[in-house]
């Protein structure tokens, strides 16, 4: 029975989760495509200016998530991510439909807006649902919604580009997260004991042990003692800079593979695609070891280090050797998305769930400034300079700092988690 408890919270509720998360991740991340396919050249867009309207996603991001977080840990996680489906679907495929360059730009900040609460409402979610000793899997395979949608937008947005242009692209890859609004709406409760899948026993044996969880952290006030506590600091601080180094990536990788070679779009969408191939797979190897010894940071700063060390690598290259640039970033694609699930572990194992998804909010909001920084200084220096050299120097040194500072984070000493949880670690 216990065993069936667990197989079946994976199996019923992480596919509704990664799915959700891929169209967020879908609708953010196309536009790198748009702008590879002529988007600049069709509305008059300059190249410092493509570079702002890229990162305007982040700051509505930023401003966002918060209230977002607050708002789905006091009242409804289904709630408030059923209307950011519907919004986000509608904002994405209205992209396609603009006609001038402010439009454009209102469009991405509020993508960002409508898209800000979600991570951190999945995360709160997956808390509702899942135990530390589970908890960094969890995360994984909420966070592969990232690469895993990039690794087939890239083959099927190149396609879509080159068969019918960047509106049309926009346009079908919006309709999808307002289909799955529905889905979601139907298929989702926010508690363990809102559903009819589960018997009474193990709702209240799941309760219990992550009431037993809760007991072992020391308790916090209030958002304001949680967001002073030395450790959430300096994790905003290491988000705001591993955003620098995922985001500049992610955004410009196709204007990056297509500006540096004479392939055509599909060409590029497949080059595109393989970084996060190798992503997918070092994100659920570090997730399952990090689970399994128990540990987080261990699993966080040595896959930001090897990224640091790709992308100098890469600078130290120049543009004349693209194959061997070309590998070097596929490296650091991977070693940049490996440790998500082990860092948003952290949080909840050292703040209490009365303000853990807040500061899980204020983590990724700074990680939005972050990534807004990334997107806006890497597509300005490729701009400026003709050469992706200065960028990769760039998201290196960002790396590099991101794993200073979590090499300096001090999370509080981990407890023995109390054997009621031994029944639930059955996946």
């Amino acid at each position: 029975m216990t065993s069936s408890l667990a197989i079946r919270r994976w199996w019923t509720i992480m596919p509704i989760v990664f799915i959700t998360y891929s169209l967020a991740y879908l609708d953010r991340a196309n536009f790198g495509f748009a702008s590879a396919a002529g988007i600049n050249q069709d509305l008059g867009i300059s190249k410092g200016l493509s570079s702002l309207i890229g990162a305007l996603f982040f700051l509505g991001y930023f401003f966002f998530q918060i209230p977002g977080a607050i708002y789905a840990e006091r009242r409804s996680v289904k709630k408030l991510v059923f209307w950011s489906l519907i919004l986000w679907g509608g904002c994405a495929a209205l992209t396609g439909m603009v006609s001038n360059i402010a439009s454009l730009m209102v469009i991405r900040f509020l993508l960002g807006v409508v898209e800000a609460a979600v991570m951190p409402a999945m995360l709160i979610f997956i808390s509702n649902w899942f135990t530390k000793s589970e908890r960094s899997r969890a995360n994984t395979f909420l966070i592969l919604g990232n690469p895993v949608t990039v690794l087939w937008m890239s083959v099927v947005s190149g396609y879509l580009v080159h068969s019918l242009g960047w509106r049309q692209m926009f346009i079908v890859e919006g309709a999808p997260a307002i289909i799955w609004a529905i889905c979601w709406w139907f298929l989702v409760q926010d508690k363990p004991q809102q559903v009819a899948w589960l018997t009474q026993q193990e709702k209240d044996q799941l309760a219990q042990t992550l009431r037993a969880e809760q007991a072992a952290i020391k308790p916090v006030r209030n958002y304001g003692e949680a967001f002073r506590t030395p450790a959430v600091i300096k994790l905003c601080a290491q988000y705001f800079c591993w955003s620098i180094g995922v985001y500049g990536f992610v955004l410009w990788l196709p204007s990056i593979l297509k500006n540096g070679s004479t392939l055509g779009m599909v060409e590029t969408g497949w080059l595109s695609a393989l970084p996060y191939l190798a992503a997918t797979i070092a994100m659920l190897a570090a997730s399952w070891a990090s689970d399994k010894l128990n540990r987080r940071k261990v699993f966080v700063w040595p896959f930001l280090l090897v990224g640091a060390v790709a992308f100098a690598a890469s600078y130290a290259l120049g543009s004349t050797h693209f194959w061997l640039s070309y590998a070097l970033l596929v490296i650091a694609g991977g070693a940049m998305y490996a440790p998500y699930g082990p860092f948003f572990a952290i949080v909840p194992e050292l703040l209490p769930k009365n303000v853990a998804g807040g500061a899980m909010a204020l983590i990724n909001s700074m990680g939005a400034l972050g990534s807004f920084v990334g997107s806006y200084v890497v597509g300005y220096l490729n701009g400026a300079t003709g050469s992706p050299s200065a960028s990769y120097a760039f998201m290196s040194v960002a790396l590099a700092a991101a794993v200073i500072l979590t090499l300096i984070v001090k999370p509080q000493p981990l407890t023995n988690a109390p054997t009621l949880a031994t029944p639930l670690q059955g996946k």
